[in-house]
């Protein structure tokens, strides 16, 4: 049996669908994001490692999870926007983290006509994400 990984990447169908390297480059970058967090030590006490999901979405998408996050109970939840395209929600009891990020379109755009891009802009997109996340919550930067 194994164990999911603390730090998750999602990715919207559509996205998957027009960019078909994606999913190989999220798969490295969980493990990369992953090992650099553990090394930062995110995960020194066993008993509060937050379970992080990053989930990439279209601006269509974006605009659907935005509307259920806001939806949810403020008693049990913490909405936070850290820009137009990025919001995040925390389930503090459940040690939990949903973070959806759009890729707006002209994001999507420029990645069409240019491929090679994918990879080095997912992964900047992601980390500063990250790291938004983690001086939000006094964690040290990856």
């Amino acid at each position: 049996m194994t164990e999911a990984l603390p730090i998750t990447i999602k990715i919207n169908d559509d996205l998957r669908d027009q960019f078909t390297t994606l999913h190989s480059v999220t798969n490295k970058l969980e493990a990369q994001f992953n090992f650099q967090a553990l090394t930062a030590n995110w995960y020194g006490d066993e008993e509060k490692v937050l379970s992080i999901t990053l989930s990439l979405e279209t601006p269509k998408s974006f605009e659907q999870r935005k509307a259920g996050f806001e939806q949810l109970s403020a008693n049990k939840y913490i909405i936070s926007h850290f820009s137009d395209d990025v919001i995040y929600c925390v389930n503090k009891a459940e040690q939990q983290v949903c973070c959806a990020i759009a890729m707006t379109s002209s994001e999507i755009d420029l990645l069409a006509l240019h491929p090679k891009l994918l990879t080095i802009f997912t992964q900047t997109k992601l980390h500063k994400v990250l790291n938004l996340f983690a001086k939000k919550h006094s964690l040290t930067a990856i």
